[in-house]
């Protein structure tokens, strides 16, 4: 009788599909993962402490950059928490703006988060090509709005850096019209495909009691059938005047988190209509008079939380009365996701492993800020 002894193999943190300089030490039986240890900290940025050094306002390109898969978002929820911190009263036209600047944002988080889970797959680019395209034209929008693609920074305290141009609403129009029919294509392609659904059903499976015990959020939680959005649960900018489903499936599974993420991705679309029919003319930020560059908050604190990408992102300002915070901290639901990963991979499989780990979809700067 033949008997194998458990070896333990080094991944990361240059490996490709790691999706950032991550380390994970697993252990393996044959090909079955025995034990797995995350190693972080090799990307670390610093953006909490190096906030502490920088005006409110500049403060905001740190944001940009901890997860720059979903900058808007970052953005937003930075934003929410400096103006419960100053008691500013935001401009309705630059919420609906910021409002529509997030939901395009999170469709394109969504599709670069199922294009590399298709990746991570063992597919030839098709599916990430497609995925980007879309994402392409969603950039373009960004560009359109304040000059940037990745890195953004267009919010402002009290609403958003500028009004966007007039060529900004017909093109928006063209590509709300062509993402529901590029979502189509994505997902006929990949939910029939044997080899895909084979691979991902069944596998790394979480419970829901299991989840909510460890503060998963975000599409994680709602692939197993929780329905906890804060956009519904706890609405900010004015989410309490749309009307949106929340995409649930009862499997946890790796093939239920990427199905959540498309259908969340269509529920955008919807939510960006309703913004477009409520917002008026107006301006989008108020004056210097009232929200000064140069902002001293009361001594005091503030956090705020907004529906990430990935989950609740939130941010956690202590205001000393200087023009800079004095305390600056993050809810990183790409970390908060990540303390589960042992639980998803002990027990699968060596090939099961990177398909999983994507399916989490995490960005190493949010985790190692």
């Amino acid at each position: 009788m033949s008997t194998t002894e458990p070896i333990t193999v080094n991944l990361g943190p240059q490996h490709p599909s790691t999706h950032g300089v991550f380390r994970m030490r697993v252990t393996f039986d044959g090909e079955e993962i025995i034990d797995v240890e995350p190693v972080f900290g090799y990307l670390h940025r610093g953006s909490e402490k190096l906030a502490e050094e920088r005006t409110y306002t500049q403060v905001l390109t740190l944001t940009d950059r901890m997860d720059y898969v979903s900058s808007m978002l970052n953005n937003q929820a930075y934003m929410l928490a400096v103006e419960k911190l100053c008691n500013v009263e935001p401009s309705p036209r630059g919420v609906w703006l910021r409002m529509i600047a997030a939901e395009l944002q999170r469709v394109a988080s969504h599709l670069v988060a199922t294009g590399f889970l298709i990746q991570d797959l063992g597919a030839l680019g098709t599916p990430l090509i497609y995925a980007m395209r879309q994402r392409e034209y969603i950039l373009d929008l960004f560009e359109m709005l304040c000059g940037a693609r990745i890195t953004n920074s267009y919010l402002r305290p009290g609403g958003v850096f500028m009004d966007a141009p007039d060529e900004f609403w017909p093109a928006l129009d063209k590509v709300l019209n062509d993402i529901p029919n590029a979502l189509d294509e994505l997902e006929e392609l990949l939910s029939g495909n044997e080899i895909i659904t084979s691979r991902t059903q069944g596998v790394s499976i979480l419970l829901p009691e299991t989840m909510v015990n460890a503060s998963i959020t975000g599409p994680m939680l709602r692939a197993g059938s929780v329905d906890w959005d804060l956009r519904h649960r706890n609405p900010y900018d004015f989410y309490d005047q749309i009307n949106f489903q929340r995409p649930l499936h009862s499997s946890s599974d790796n093939f239920a988190r990427f199905w959540v993420r498309i259908q969340e991705a269509r529920e955008s679309v919807k939510i960006i209509y309703q913004c477009l029919e409520r917002i008026e003319p107006g301006c989008v930020r108020p004056s210097f008079h009232d929200v000064p560059r140069l902002i001293r908050p009361e001594p005091g604190d503030a956090y705020a939380a907004i529906e990430g990408s990935k989950g609740e992102l939130g941010f956690y300002l202590v205001s000393d009365g200087s023009i800079a915070p004095y305390r600056c901290h993050v809810r990183a639901p790409s970390l908060i996701n990540l303390t589960l990963l042992r639980e998803m991979l002990v027990g699968t499989l060596f090939n099961d492993l990177f398909v999983s780990f994507g399916s989490i979809d995490l960005n190493m700067g949010e985790v190692d800020r």
